[in-house]
């Protein structure tokens, strides 16, 4: 089974209370929120409503808590611990 991944990438503050009624109805509360929900073609017909505000992918298997926040984490080594020496 296969699940849209929508993440909500713009607010809905000024829209419509009926947009913003589709992001509440879909759990977007907050800007990168991400979600995963079954396709199914109810969920495509709200995820059109509200097309300009998220992101979309489908992705295989729903994602835990614990993995959306390893996706986030940087990568270890990347930062300067300490200034080079003179």
């Amino acid at each position: 089974m296969s699940y849209f991944r929508i993440t909500l990438m713009r607010s809905g503050i000024g829209l419509p209370k009926r947009t913003q009624g589709v992001l509440k109805a879909l759990g977007l509360r907050q800007i990168m929120k991400t979600v995963f929900y079954p396709v199914t073609p109810e969920v495509a017909g709200q995820i059109m409503k509200v097309k300009e505000l998220v992101a979309v992918q489908e992705v295989d298997r729903a994602l835990t808590k614990e993995e959306l926040k390893a996706e986030r984490r940087p990568d270890p080594g990347f930062y300067l611990e300490s200034a080079v020496p003179r």
